[in-house]
């Protein structure tokens, strides 16, 4: 991003144009060193407020605008974030504290994203349905919800808000986007900024960066219809409970305490290697994360053995000063809480094989073994980096271990037998499945969502969206009006 273009952004919201938020102000800061390395506006409920009446007027001509023309936006946004990749990345890798190869696969997937999202207005939109009374056609279709509240979080900041903005925008709705203050320019500002480039009408997208009240003024807004929320069970479990006495549409995407099951006929090195991939990309901080690694007994012992030398083979560092397999947590509360839940393990019994302490904001890959189901280790979303060891006797052992979680996002099972693997499967109370191959799986063209604990059914990707950001109409139509009794 060119430096003219940063400065007129800085400590400011976008809401039909960049303009001085009246929640003041607050620095970005750099995870690996501490470096303020920016500022964004802090949005309140004033903010809101004006937005969500910028957006109700707004969206009515967006909603009209021929698909072709929105469709053009969107592909206009794809073209100019590639042409953006490098200080994209950047701002991924300093404010985000992602490595760089995280950082490109993030820029790559919301590139994809943007492209499926400009196919939706092309697609078929309702069917026909038939009648009881002769001459009458029944007409059931898709309709654009109004405005579409986003809450993103700040692990894939980029992706996970351009899941919800993309389609949204596609099919007619206008959007706006809370992202996370401590991701607030790579998921907030840029998106912004590229929407606006892209030939965007003013007042269909919002970006109101801010805190809890500032998503609370969202969620409870009377011109904001739909809220998609991605972020932790708890908070989830609030939006959800406030949008019911609201009624108002929610799609929620929560947390996951996600199994990989290594059975005893699985390829070890395989498994070893999807189970560090699964537990330590982008250190831990993702909802997929493989955080309960349930390994059959007679090769536990040399699973963990293969998976501490993969652990202890990966570097730890500032992912901006050179490359490095994990950088930062995102900060010390999360360091701590990560720590603390190791350290609550260890008390009860369990052992490390390697890591189990942070330098700074830096935690090490970390393997425990000799977990239990009544340990924090198994029990608990650890959202970072550890890879705690769980044993089992029988498959059923392995599903009722898996399924005692009342999360449900993703699991993988590792098996030579795929007809074994299958069984297990079809027993899973989880909404992704993943044989011979890791939990943090995600493709656009995919439905994506959770069950129980992990979300309300909602789901993201493909078809899906369709139904997600839009909302059903029926309509009747008769050639004459019809002459009733009285």
């Amino acid at each position: 991003m060119k430096e003219n273009v940063q400065a007129a952004w800085s400590g400011m919201v976008y809401s039909t144009g960049w303009v001085q938020a009246d929640g003041g102000c607050q620095e970005v800061r750099e995870p690996a060193t501490g470096d303020v390395i920016g500022s964004t506006g802090l949005a309140n409920a004033a903010d809101v407020d004006r937005a969500a009446r910028s957006a109700h007027q707004a969206r009515t001509v967006w909603a009209n605008t021929p698909f072709d023309q929105r469709a053009a936006v969107l592909r206009e946004a794809a073209l100019l974030l590639k042409g953006r990749a490098n200080e994209v990345n950047e701002w991924n890798i300093r404010e985000c504290g992602s490595i760089g190869p995280k950082a490109e696969w993030e820029l790559h997937a919301t590139y994809e994203q943007l492209l499926m999202a400009a196919a939706l207005p092309m697609q078929p939109n309702g069917q026909l349905f038939p009648s009881s009374m002769p001459g009458r056609t029944n007409l059931w279709r898709r309709v654009p919800i109004g405005t579409v509240g986003v809450i993103a979080p700040w692990n894939f900041p980029l992706l996970l808000a351009m899941r919800s903005v993309a389609p949204a925008l596609a099919l007619g709705n206008a959007v706006i986007l809370k992202p996370d203050l401590q991701t607030a320019i790579t998921g907030g500002q840029m998106i912004a900024q590229l929407f606006a480039d892209a030939g965007l009408p003013e007042g269909v997208l919002h970006v109101l960066p801010g805190g809890p009240d500032t998503g609370d003024a969202l969620v409870r807004h009377p011109l904001v219809e739909m809220i998609s929320f991605t972020g932790s069970t708890a908070v989830g479990k609030s939006i959800g409970a406030t949008c019911g006495g609201l009624l108002k549409k929610v799609a929620l995407e929560l947390g996951g305490n996600n199994a990989l099951i290594v059975l005893d006929d699985a390829d070890l090195d395989a498994a070893s290697s999807n189970g560090a991939w699964g537990a330590f990309l982008h250190q831990g901080q993702i909802c997929m994360q493989a955080g309960r690694h349930l390994v059959h007994r007679s090769v536990a012992q040399a699973y963990a053995e293969k998976l501490t030398q993969r652990a202890k083979a990966l570097y730890v560092g500032n992912p901006h000063a050179g490359p490095a397999h994990l950088g930062p947590l995102i900060n010390q509360r999360q360091c701590d809480r990560v720590k603390d839940i190791v350290d609550r393990s260890v008390r009860q019994g369990a052992n490390v094989l390697t890591g189990g302490t942070a330098d700074g904001l830096f935690f090490p890959p970390t393997v425990l073994v000799g977990v239990t189901p009544d340990m924090p280790a198994f029990s608990e979303e650890i959202f970072g980096p550890v890879a705690p060891i769980t044993v089992f006797d029988n498959d059923e052992e392995a599903v009722a271990l898996l399924n005692a979680s009342p999360y449900g996002l993703a699991a993988a099972i590792h098996s030579s037998n795929i007809s074994r693997a299958m069984a297990l499967a079809n027993q899973l109370h989880t909404g992704m499945i993943h044989i011979n191959d890791q939990t943090v799986n995600n493709e656009f063209q995919v439905p994506f969502g959770g069950m129980g604990a992990s979300g309300n059914g909602g789901r993201f990707g493909g078809p899906a969206n369709i139904d997600e950001f839009t909302q059903s109409q029926w309509v009747s139509v008769l050639d004459k009006p019809i002459v009733y009794p009285f």
